[in-house]
């Protein structure tokens, strides 16, 4: 388990096997990212007057392409409206908390085409929802499989990929094609203006990647995390007959072999999560920069209604911003430290938005160009947390942590809804909590450990340790990984670096 880059590396880095699944698996994620924002367009309330006059003359033609009208989500049950997207996220949450468990106890593979061909059956089945009702329950399970797609498809990905493409695709090419998906949306809600037909063209991109399931292979990674060396070794031979290069005789060593299968014994769970005090203190810590930064990226979202200009624009410009912003994730992660390259990102975004609020209403032209900054900041940010977070995860709880992780990103996108009524007591509230929340996860940051250049951890025992900062007058503190006491021989802050096991 300690040694499985070294025990594969026979394979390289750049043959045919890995650019199939390099390409196949950014493929998959063009379902997930076309369905991201889809409860902005399917939910856009047209022009209305709630109290028309009996003389009045009002057109009616878009009744029948809006969700909102259709099912009277509007004047005094205006306020159904954010509580469906509160749901959708909520499936989100929940989809989450069972898919990392199961791609962790199960595998990657099975749970990446399930949570797609969810996508492709909901979305299908929102198209002829005949209440508000159904369409929210419907609502609420097209929720579950669209991160959860993303996050296992990026897991399985940074698995089976070693090296310098594993950076390229963690933090290039998988979310270029996911904002691909994204910027493919709002040109379709233009072209197809009834929500019921727009729904069932969200249904297509996933319906297409249903036969990529013969052609992903499994995660080899997970299979030894498992225990299961035998599957693992008939795929990593396959892959060398594929990339023309001969396999060692023996490519796991009996040693580690009977080290790892003892170590597999008990399935992790959630719960390991917060078992010991570094872990625990690890995942709180990445728990609260997923929500602050969420939170920010889908109230920026929201806020996009106010803004002068075409809405179908104002959303491209946004969506397209995403690409610069992973391209400089990308060069970030190629060399420099993590911890470094996501304080830089964030606070940028940060500063950004909350400059909004001096140019929110004169400069309109100068309100974009923040919003984009902004938009940028907080994208290369949340880059840099996504190999942060796989690279802090042990392989054996690795899609667990990643999904635990989005989940809590899935409850400040519920919560990102609401941020508009916050303009009821202050019209620039929205923009100020906003970017708090950016500069709260950059000061939490600190407290990680960095990853940059280290081997990924397999297990528990080999994950790094935390950043533990000591007052001058504490004599005793508490170690970071078992709680023992040792003795401070400082007599001024610092903070103790500490690398792996």
């Amino acid at each position: 388990m300690q040694d499985y880059e070294e025990s594969v590396s026979f394979l390289g880095t750049w043959g045919p096997f890995q650019k199939r699944t390099f390409f196949l698996l950014c493929l998959t994620t063009i379902p997930s990212g076309y369905n991201l924002l889809a409860v902005i367009f399917l939910l856009a309330t047209p022009p209305h007057q709630c109290y028309i006059p009996d003389n009045s003359n009002l057109s009616q033609d878009w009744i029948q392409t809006s969700i909102p009208v259709q099912f009277n989500l509007v004047c005094r049950d205006q306020w159904k409206q954010p509580l469906t997207s509160v749901v959708y996220f909520l499936g989100g949450l929940f989809g989450c908390f069972i898919s990392g468990q199961i791609s962790d106890r199960f595998g990657r593979k099975p749970v990446l085409f399930g949570a797609i061909t969810a996508l492709s059956i909901f979305s299908s089945a929102v198209a002829f929802a005949p209440s508000w009702p159904v369409f929210t329950m419907l609502f609420f399970l097209l929720g579950l499989g669209q991160i959860t797609s993303y996050i296992v498809a990026f897991v399985l990905g940074s698995e089976i990929l070693i090296g310098s493409t594993r950076v390229l695709f963690s933090n290039l090419c998988l979310p270029w094609v996911y904002v691909f998906g994204m910027m493919v949306l709002p040109v379709t809600a233009y072209l197809v203006r009834s929500w019921r037909h727009l729904s069932l063209t969200m249904a297509v991109p996933g319906l297409a990647c249903i036969p990529l399931w013969w052609l992903i292979p499994e995660s080899p990674r997970w299979l030894v995390s498992r225990g299961r060396f035998q599957e693992a070794e008939l795929l990593l031979r396959s892959a060398a007959l594929e990339n023309r290069v001969e396999a060692p005789h023996v490519i796991f060593l009996s040693a580690n072999v009977e080290k790892a299968k003892s170590e597999t014994t008990e399935s992790p769970n959630f719960l390991d999560l917060l078992r010991t005090a570094n872990i625990r203190q690890i995942t709180f810590i990445l728990w609260l920069m997923w929500f602050s930064l969420s939170i920010s990226y889908f109230g920026l979202s929201f806020n996009m209604s106010g803004l002068y200009g075409n809405p179908f624009l104002n959303y491209f410009l946004v969506t397209a911003v995403e690409l610069p912003a992973y391209a400089a994730s990308w060069l970030a992660a190629r060399s420099l430290p993590r911890r470094l390259s996501y304080i830089s990102f964030t606070l940028l975004g940060a500063l950004a938005l909350l400059l909004i609020q001096i140019t929110l209403y004169s400069y309109p032209t100068l309100t974009l160009t923040l919003v984009l900054l902004g938009k940028f900041g907080l994208l290369a940010g949340a880059g840099v947390l996504y190999m942060f977070t796989g690279e802090l995860s042990p392989t054996v709880i690795r899609n667990t942590a990643m999904s635990s992780c989005a989940m809590f990103s899935r409850v400040g996108s519920s919560v990102s809804p609401y941020l508009l009524q916050l303009a009821v007591f202050n019209e620039f509230l929205p923009w100020v909590v906003v970017g708090s929340l950016s500069v709260l996860s950059v000061l939490v940051c600190v407290f990680l450990p960095e990853t940059f250049k280290q081997p990924l951890p397999d297990t528990i025992q080999q994950m790094a340790l935390t950043h533990r900062f000591r007052w001058p007058w504490a004599s005793m503190s508490l170690s970071e990984d078992d709680g023992k006491s040792v003795k401070d021989q400082t007599t001024t802050p610092e903070i103790i670096c500490t690398t792996h096991l």
